[in-house]
């Protein structure tokens, strides 16, 4: 991997972006259809995005609807919306599935606040492998010969401002996310 510092910006960029993306599917009280994007179901073989085998409606504010294309994997559907970490129980009735929402109580918000913070932690940890990965190349790079050991060092320091400009960008998402969640 040749070192390119645009590159690495922009992968920690793409970790933040799906950290947003994943924050989306927090609930907040209020339903919405973003709400079960992060549900992938095991279906043909693989993992796939919820989104790819169904259709999530909001009839009602307390009440999402999912219509399965497939029917024989509404089971499959139901057992991921479950499973899933949203604290969600979904009602199966043919292809589709009913989701109600229940009332957030104190210790739901603390749960969803937690998992919040898992997810950051996660894009935390994709940051950093994007900063090892950056780092190694600036090695390889200094030791094949192609950088003085001084513009290395420049560049490493550049990674590093970079790395920790993505992990403050990552902590004010997650305390605006927390701070949402935590409204009562």
């Amino acid at each position: 991997m040749a070192y390119d510092l645009t590159d690495i910006k922009n992968r920690m960029q793409k970790s933040i972006a799906s950290l947003k993306d994943e924050l989306v599917g927090l609930r907040t009280g209020r339903a919405s259809a973003s709400l079960l994007e992060p549900v992938t179901v095991e279906a043909y073989g693989s993992r796939t995005p919820l989104s790819q085998l169904a259709t999530v409606t909001v009839p009602e504010p307390r009440m999402l609807s999912v219509q399965v294309w497939d029917r024989g994997l509404a089971n499959a559907v139901e057992k991921a919306i479950r499973d899933s970490g949203l604290g969600l129980n979904p009602m199966g009735e043919g292809q589709v599935i009913r989701v109600p929402l229940p009332e957030l109580n104190e210790q739901r918000r603390k749960e969803l606040a937690k998992v919040a913070h898992t997810y950051a932690e996660q894009a935390r940890v994709a940051v950093r492998h994007i900063r090892r990965d950056g780092m190694d190349a600036l090695k390889k790079a200094e030791k094949d010969g192609d950088m003085s050991q001084d513009d290395a060092k420049k560049q490493s320091d550049l990674v590093q401002k970079a790395t920790d400009d993505a992990v403050k960008e990552i902590d004010v998402i997650v305390a605006a996310k927390e701070q949402e969640i935590m409204q009562v």
